[in-house]
């Protein structure tokens, strides 16, 4: 067998696997859309699917999109694979955002509520990097750690506000992730994801250098301050209105990124596609699970998230132990 017959299977291939992969998540969302309690054949099921499935589908797509890039972003910045908005406290700093937004302005619309919040998690993401500078880290580990930690800190805070303003109720249903109160109209500012993955993109090489290293990205020419503070900015914004419209999904930018770097190498500018398909597949599949499994109640996609997170960041933990 000749060298040309032998590499084109694998060209072929390579070429192949980006469109089946699309392939497949379209069809993962397909099937999201006649997922569900409500007869769509039956009288007003048209208005249904307009109103509620539609729109739950885009916000799936949208916040997968969202948590599997930061999570992506985060671990280039910090150069840690553990790191995700969940475990640098990004999006606890959200939801305390949220909640100053619902005390102080309780009329406010979903768009003033989504800035404070981006706002909260900007600030709460400097000051997790501002910390990472000042300790002296001896193991990949001590990064998430330290992030959770934080976390912990400015979520027992929020809890603390939250039950002495009667939002306790409020607060909880933004803890448990879900896509059930998603419909038309509130989920628009979501597209905002978009506009963000585009900036991601263009600045995917930048990000790349400034992952490196201060040094490496100064010697190149790189502002590695300002490079940091968009990237951070990019993904508070990410995060921010992912919180406001569906609350937490942990470890999408945990386990989608891990998976694609393991498969793929470090090229964030060729991973991003694949961690934008990996992070929409693994929440639709969540979500219809949840939708599934107990019908006709409802399991929030947090919830199965967060199993599936936990078993591939102890396999991961593992994985490093081995190496040594």
């Amino acid at each position: 067998m000749s060298l040309t017959a032998r590499v084109a299977p694998t060209t072929w291939g390579r070429r192949a696997a980006l469109p089946i992969a699309v392939a497949l998540t379209l069809a993962l969302v397909v099937a999201s859309l006649f997922v569900g309690v409500y007869d769509l054949a039956s009288e007003g099921g048209g208005a249904m699917f307009w109103i509620t499935r539609v729109p739950r589908t885009l916000a799936l797509v949208l916040a997968g999109t969202a948590m599997a890039m930061s999570g992506l972003v985060l671990q280039l910045l910090t150069q840690n694979r553990f790191v995700e908005p969940t475990t640098s406290g990004t999006t606890e700093w959200a939801a305390l955002g949220l909640l100053v937004s619902v005390i102080w302005l309780p009329t406010a619309s979903l768009t003033t509520r989504m800035v404070i919040s981006s706002g909260a998690a900007f600030v709460g993401t400097l000051v997790f990097m501002l910390v990472l500078r000042r300790v002296q880290v001896r193991s990949t580990l001590v990064v998430p750690i330290v992030g959770i930690m934080l976390g912990t800190v400015v979520s027992s805070f929020t809890t603390l506000l939250a039950l002495s303003t009667n939002y306790l109720q409020l607060l909880g249903t933004w803890f448990m992730g879900s896509f059930t109160s998603v419909v038309r109209g509130q989920y628009e500012v979501l597209w905002i994801v978009a506009v963000v993955v585009v900036a991601v993109a263009v600045m995917a090489d930048r990000l790349t250098v400034a992952g490196l290293g201060k040094d490496v990205a100064t010697n190149v020419g790189l502002s590695y301050e300002r490079v940091m503070l968009t990237g951070t900015g990019l993904v508070a914004v990410a995060t921010g209105v992912t919180t406001v419209v569906v609350g937490f999904l942990p470890f999408i930018g945990l386990v989608v990124p891990n998976i694609v770097t393991l498969v793929r190498g470090d090229d964030m500018r060729s991973n991003l596609p694949w961690v934008c398909l990996g992070g929409i597949a693994l929440v639709t599949v969540c979500d219809i699970l949840g939708r599934t499994v107990r019908m006709p109640f409802e399991v929030p996609a947090s919830m199965v998230l967060g199993i599936v997170g936990a078993a591939v960041f102890i396999t991961l933990v593992l994985r490093m132990r081995r190496r040594g």
